[in-house]
């Protein structure tokens, strides 16, 4: 096998890894996906004062963060996916706008399908925004990357 037929299937790996995590996440039920966020804002702001919280400061971190968290969550996942799906059309495709647009809408419909999704998933609920934020969050990382790339293409001739 060739570096390009390895390099396509290490692309093509990581853009299911993404769509797989993003599925995992919503699959979880309602207690359990406030779990998790609850765990990451207690465990970020133990870390950083260096000592465990009250039950009255965890109510009050988690009441003040969790909506930051939740959807920083949402754009960082899209975004690296967003990434990843423009590096594995990349492989087969000359890096245009028209190439990031139609990654854009691949991350678009894979947001849509993410929040239709979480309809049946008992206390969880669609969000129009979180598709917003989902692809929004994918759009900047596929213009990060191609930025990059033509970056590197002028310089380097």
């Amino acid at each position: 096998m060739g570096d390009s037929v390895i390099q396509k299937i290490i692309k093509l790996l990581l853009v299911l890894f993404f769509m797989i995590l993003i599925f995992s996440f919503s699959k979880e039920n309602g207690n359990q996906s406030t779990k998790r966020s609850d765990s990451i804002i207690t465990y970020t702001v133990e870390s950083i004062f260096h000592r465990k919280l009250t039950n009255h400061e965890k109510e009050f971190y988690i009441d003040k963060f969790v909506y930051v968290v939740r959807k920083s969550a949402h754009f960082l996942l899209y975004f690296l996916f967003g990434i990843s799906v423009l590096s594995f059309i990349r492989e087969f495709v000359l890096l245009t706008w028209k190439s990031v647009l139609f990654s854009a809408f691949f991350v678009f419909i894979y947001a849509c399908s993410d929040e239709f999704h979480q309809l049946f998933i008992s206390g969880r609920s669609g969000e129009i925004g979180d598709v917003f934020i989902d692809t929004v969050g994918g759009f900047l990382g596929l213009s990060c990357y191609f930025k990059i790339c033509d970056i590197r293409r002028r310089k380097n001739g």
